[in-house]
């Protein structure tokens, strides 16, 4: 029962029943403690689009180890080349039909930055970074995805939602300039150049996953790039014979199954249900939790600056989700 209805209610018997007795047992009221639907939905999609930032927080590890058995191209072609088969099982298991042409521009969108774009320039970046200097400065795509969704879908977050993406966001160029020597690397401008890509890809895939099932919008994607990733991964091995490891094969697999579409499926169905603004800032957790794994899979030696940059950046989760659009 609505709230306003209630209350009509309420006048209702007030104005025209007569007065009942003290002990006569009244109408159920609404028990306030009963999540609306909005709640849960906004709930739900939390869970989601935390769920797939989990999963991205292992992506930068699994490519450090994959990178210990194959080259940058053979990472990158290889693993969309995987997750695309799993895409494509799927899409035929199910019998879906093609999307409608009109969303095809969007999906091209959706593959050129987090199929393509955003594994090269990070595998990229990673020959010479380390994980966790990756990893804190990736704490801006929040800020970079905001924008573009902004743009792109006239979003207007509130002026408390800009002031934290903001904050965290200079936290995050400061701790770059200071572990770069005060200039940036070739591997930062690599990490820079995915941001944008990847904002672009996350806006475009979130407002598709309006209109298309989350995990179809990526499943798309991946079928999409097929002609570019299946001969760019043929090229690959014969210019980089893999040499395959325990920790190449694992990390691999993960990039294929975990980062490039399972992952994907809830993170885009999460910013579906609460918008894109909003769940790009969950993607806040992201460095702290891949410093973790940093240093329990990699074995890596944090700079003291990286988990406090971390978790500056970690506090502005509260103000961005607590300020609304």
């Amino acid at each position: 029962m609505r709230e306003h209805d209630s209350a009509t209610t309420g006048t209702a018997i007030a104005v025209n029943a007569p007065a009942a007795p003290a002990t006569a047992p009244g109408p159920p009221l609404a028990d306030p403690s009963i999540a609306s639907p909005a709640n849960a939905t906004a709930a739900r999609g939390t869970l989601l689009a935390a769920l797939g930032v989990a999963s991205f927080s292992l992506t930068f590890p699994a490519t450090a180890w994959a990178l210990e058995g194959m080259g940058a191209w053979t990472v990158v072609t290889l693993r969309s080349v995987l997750a695309a088969a799993i895409a494509g099982c799927c899409l035929a298991a199910f019998r879906v039909r093609p999307p409608e042409r009109r969303h095809w521009a969007g999906l091209a969108v959706v593959a050129a930055g987090v199929v393509l774009g955003f594994p090269l320039l990070t595998t990229l970046a990673l020959e010479t970074s380390t994980t966790s200097h990756a990893a804190v400065v990736v704490g801006l795509l929040p800020l970079t995805t905001a924008v573009f969704s902004a743009v792109r879908t006239g979003a207007r977050p509130s002026k408390a939602f800009w002031a934290a993406a903001l904050a965290g966001a200079a936290v995050v160029i400061g701790f770059t300039v200071q572990q770069s020597g005060g200039a940036l690397s070739t591997g930062d401008l690599y990490l820079f150049a995915a941001l944008l890509v990847c904002a672009a890809g996350y806006t475009e895939g979130g407002r598709l996953a309006r209109h298309l099932p989350g995990w179809q919008v990526i499943g798309w994607a991946l079928v999409l790039a097929l002609p570019v990733t299946v001969p760019g991964a043929a090229l690959a091995l014969l210019a980089e014979p893999p040499h395959l490891t325990g920790h190449a094969v694992a990390g691999l697999l993960w990039l294929s199954f975990g980062s490039q579409f399972l992952g994907l499926v809830v993170w885009y169905r999460g910013m579906a249900l609460i918008g894109v603004s909003r769940a790009s800032q969950l993607q806040l957790a992201q460095p702290l939790l891949t410093l973790v794994w940093s240093v329990l899979l990699l074995g890596e030696r944090l700079p003291l600056a990286a988990p406090a940059a971390a978790v500056a950046v970690l506090v502005c989760i509260a103000v961005t989700q607590r300020s609304g659009r």
